[in-house]
């Protein structure tokens, strides 16, 4: 649904991160389209905003703001490139071109099972075949053909490839063609695909299965990307259960098990998941030992008498990139730069609303750090009307059938019962939208096209 794009890079042989984030298709900073700016009815326009003291950013800003950081981190961090074997490099950033190590086919070799053939029909057949993984083998003369298996070399002056179906013996055991014979049919010469020191892919270019296959088979064990950001994830309260059923107030923690495999499939490695008990001297210490480039808290965004993030902030001088953006769920979400190169993403506690959060600011700010190409955005038409804020943009889960995207019940902030169920998000301007209205999606990363189903 969603393609990611990419586009050739320099010819160098190691580029840093902040060379290959230059080469990745991005927004170069330009916040996503809304469609209330895209000649949206009145009705979907955002309204002048009564309340002057509310100072939350608006989300195409917000998530603006998020790759705009990133990009400060990559060019102060420098983090080198790294050489992954090729079982661990789905889902990163080739940060050098990936060039043939090897013509591709480095033989020639068989389309198809068949007979090699060499001269007009009819052919004396030899009594021993060729199959794929042998040596090479003997030349054929005029008028003799062999047995030969698909991937398999081709004899020497080869005239084509006759396939099974197109072939039959007499009972002299001669072989004829019933079709017509083209010299060359059948035969995938040597260097068809690609010459020895042939760029395939620029740097840039996300690491796909399909890439890890077209790797292995120009010969390399590892490629050369960018380095995963670093993740660690500290779920903050009291009340929560890592087991069992809710009981005496107490209630299951959703965001542990959520968070890490989300935040993988956005291209990050989490390095650890800290639970923190609600005391303000315990996530001082959290954060202010964390190591990672990026730290993603749960719940204590808001001014409750144990919402201890915000102050722990201004005890550690970390300066707020976004305090609070103008969507629902998730409002309270925030962002602060807690060091040179490290970053924190407060989430709100209810599940939803996290959820919000990581699409909001996690998602941009992770994969700017990881040099993945941006999604190219675009809409559906909603199936039915979708009640709006007045002022603040709206994410509703949706499910995609057909040409249509169909909004799902149970979209609460404290719900996951809808987003569960989801292949996307609805990005609903204020004011709301109407049946049929073109709307802007999010693809969850599980749904999208692409390699955002790596969770590990």
């Amino acid at each position: 649904m969603t393609p990611h794009g990419t586009r050739a890079g320099e010819d160098a042989e190691d580029l840093d991160v902040e060379e290959v984030l230059a080469l990745v298709r991005n927004s170069n900073g330009n916040p996503p389209p809304d469609p209330a700016a895209r000649g949206g009815t009145d009705s979907t326009r955002t309204p002048h905003r009564p309340d002057t003291r509310h100072h939350a950013t608006p989300w195409p800003e917000a998530r603006a703001h998020a790759e705009r950081a990133a990009r400060s981190a990559a060019r102060a961090a420098r983090r080198a490139p790294v050489s992954v074997p090729l079982d661990a490099a789905l889902g990163l950033t080739l940060a050098a071109p990936l060039d043939a190590l090897t013509d591709l086919p480095s033989f020639d070799t068989s389309a198809m099972d068949g007979w090699a053939v060499v001269g007009p029909a009819p052919w004396v057949v030899r009594d021993e075949g060729v199959l794929a993984g042998h040596a090479a083998p003997a030349p054929l003369t005029d008028g003799e053909a062999v047995r030969i298996a698909t991937g398999a070399r081709i004899p020497p002056d080869s005239t084509a490839v006759l396939r099974s179906e197109h072939g039959r013996t007499d009972d002299k055991g001669r072989l004829h063609a019933t079709q017509d014979v083209v010299p060359g049919q059948d035969i995938r010469p040597r260097g068809q695909e690609c010459r020895s020191g042939d760029q395939l892919l620029p740097a840039g270019t996300l690491v796909t299965p399909a890439v890890l296959g077209l790797a292995a088979a120009a010969g390399y064990d590892t490629v050369t990307a960018v380095p995963r950001p670093r993740v660690e994830v500290l779920v903050l309260g009291d009340e929560l259960l890592t087991e069992g059923r809710p009981h005496d107030g107490l209630i299951r923690d959703a965001l542990g098990p959520m968070l890490p495999p989300w935040l993988r499939a956005l291209g990050a490695e989490v390095t650890a998941v800290r639970r923190i008990r609600d005391d303000a001297d315990a996530l001082h210490e959290a954060i202010a030992t964390a190591g990672a480039d990026v730290i993603v808290t749960t719940g204590g965004t808001a001014a409750g008498p144990v919402d201890h993030v915000h102050p722990t902030l201004r005890r550690i001088g970390a300066e707020l990139l976004v305090d609070g953006v103008q969507v629902r769920p998730g409002h309270p979400m925030l962002l602060a730069r807690t060091g040179e190169t490290q970053h924190l993403v407060g989430l709100p506690g209810n599940p939803l609303a996290a959820v919000s959060g990581l699409l909001t600011l996690a998602e941009p700010l992770l994969r700017t750090l990881a040099a993945r190409p941006a999604p190219e955005p675009y809409t559906m038409p909603l199936r039915d009307a979708v009640q709006g804020h007045p002022y603040d943009t709206r994410l509703v889960p949706v499910v995609l059938r057909g040409d249509e995207a169909v909004p799902l019940h149970y979209n609460g902030p404290a719900m996951l019962r809808g987003i569960a169920a989801a292949d996307a998000l609805a990005v609903v301007p204020p004011g709301g939208t109407r049946p049929g209205q073109e709307t802007e999606l999010l693809d969850l990363p599980w749904a999208s096209a692409g390699i955002g189903v790596c969770f590990t």
